[in-house]
């Protein structure tokens, strides 16, 4: 492809490069960079992709993609964004793929794995559509599983993913938009059909700083839409509102929205409410505990009703959808008198949310085994300690994927928030020994949440990826206790 050709809607301040130029490749990271290719040198956080602009000349480059003016006799290309300039150039590259797929964004800090997948399986269902998906959970090719890093991978790398799932036959794709794939540009130049706001709370403050930035990121997805819809419930949605720059569909457990909830029903089964929108009336029942997840089902109608589907058809296809791996998750746990659930809540509003909905149908106590992430937000560590022990009837601390930090530092800093006069709380680090200890002293109807991992099975300790299911400790615990026991 020809450097103009690949420029194509780009910003570019300065060209000292032949815009006849042959590319062969693009690439953001030296190690990667191939004869005839073109170097993205971006400035990120770690390190400064300009400091390896010699590296990937002597791999061959054949022009280097920069915001800082070279300052020997190069061929480059000088743009007023190297994030952005990168987003384009990556879609023009592999001829914007984005464009022959309906696009559906979700952002928010909870709720957006749980609502992408039953976004994902209305559309199989009413539509029989190959649906590409893109999120924390993982990356998906109509029913093909692709290996993920983040919750929105680069830009580069989205663009080649979007491309497969365009040759793929995709008709649509429905993605995860984290805060930080909007604010470093990941989507850059990415339209979307329609967008979602589910909510938002304490989270990746470490990075934005404040609750008002940490929205203005979000909100930048509903200037890149042509329709949106925004849980109006949330103490953020009228900002969101008032920063888009199309139309948007509300939702709410109150009348008066686009779309709301009536007569809602929570059990430990599922839930069942009414959907109201306009003059119909519609029965929804979804098979996952919580009234988060009445938000998440009108997140997804009205995602739906923005991409023509009915409400009835949505909400019968609802009826159908399976549990969602790591949310609200029931643990085989055979011939025991209590009940394992794994959640991936790790922000206060998720374990909150989590902690609430099962103390709604529990017929014991409630016993939360939780930690923090290291490297993460510090601020909700504390905040995470009150409410679980708050709520819960023991709470057991721990780590989760403490990273680069030392696992009792967070630990300390979560049980700061713990009021002093509960008692109802104990420490121990080890993950895997605190849900023995909590499988110990569990009793009949008691129910025991393991909250943070979710979906993942490994732990992260000094940026070394440690297997971890908690699927297998509980059952080889259980198993060895069956031996001991006989």
């Amino acid at each position: 492809m020809k450097l103009k050709e690949l420029l194509l809607g780009v910003d570019v301040l300065e060209c000292t490069a032949d815009p006849e130029l042959e590319i062969t490749a693009v690439a953001y990271d030296s190690r990667k960079v191939t004869p005839c290719g073109l170097f993205a040198a971006v400035a990120g956080f770690a390190a400064d992709g300009n400091r390896f602009v010699p590296m990937a000349l002597e791999k061959g480059a054949a022009v280097v993609l920069t915001a800082k003016k070279p300052q020997t006799d190069i061929p480059y290309v000088l743009v007023s964004s190297d994030r952005l300039a990168l987003a384009q150039v990556s879609g023009n590259f592999y001829g914007n793929p984005a464009k022959s797929m309906t696009m559906v964004g979700i952002t928010g800090t909870n709720g957006k794995t749980s609502v992408t997948l039953l976004l994902k399986h209305i559309l199989q269902q009413v539509k029989g559509a190959k649906v590409g998906l893109i999120g924390t959970m993982e990356n998906q090719i109509g029913d093909v599983s692709v290996p993920t890093e983040r919750t929105t991978p680069e830009s580069l790398e989205l663009q080649a993913l979007f491309a497969a799932m365009r040759d793929a036959r995709c008709g649509y794709v429905v993605m995860e938009v984290s805060s930080h794939a909007l604010e470093l540009e990941r989507v850059g130049g990415v339209h979307y059909d329609v967008a979602a706001f589910t909510n938002l709370t304490e989270d990746h403050l470490d990075f934005h700083k404040t609750m008002d930035a940490y929205c203005d990121a979000k909100a930048l997805l509903f200037s890149r839409c042509g329709r949106g819809v925004v849980n109006a419930d949330d103490s953020y949605a009228s900002r969101i509102i008032a920063g888009a720059g199309c139309p948007v569909l509300t939702t709410s457990l109150k009348s008066g929205a686009g779309i709301s909830a009536e007569d809602v029903t929570l059990e430990s089964e599922g839930v069942s409410f009414t959907a109201v929108c306009g003059g119909e009336r519609v029965s929804v029942k979804l098979p996952i505990p919580g009234k988060f997840t009445v938000y998440n089902a009108l997140t997804v109608l009205g995602v739906a009703h923005e991409l023509g589907i009915s409400l009835a058809d949505a909400a019968a296809a609802l009826a159908t959808a399976k549990g969602v791996k790591g949310r609200v998750e029931v643990v085989p746990t055979p011939q025991t008198p209590y009940t394992v659930l794994i959640d991936y809540a790790h922000t206060p509003d998720g374990l909150e949310n989590v902690l609430s909905a099962v103390r709604g149908f529990c017929k014991g106590r409630v016993i939360a085994v939780f930690g923090c992430g290291g490297d993460r937000d510090p601020i909700k560590r504390p905040i995470m300690g009150k409410i679980g022990a708050e709520i819960a009837d023991i709470a057991i601390i721990t780590s989760d994927n403490p990273r680069t930090e030392a696992p009792m530092a967070i630990i300390e800093d979560i049980v700061k928030g713990i009021p002093q006069t509960a008692k109802n709380w104990e420490v121990i680090e080890n993950r895997v020994e605190a849900i023995h200890r909590a499988m110990d002293i569990a009793e009949k109807n008691d129910i025991i949440i393991l909250a943070g991992k979710g979906h993942e099975t490994y732990q992260d300790i000094c940026g070394v990826k440690h297997h971890l299911d908690e699927r297998e400790v509980v059952a080889e615990y259980l198993s060895e206790m069956g031996e001991t026991n006989g």
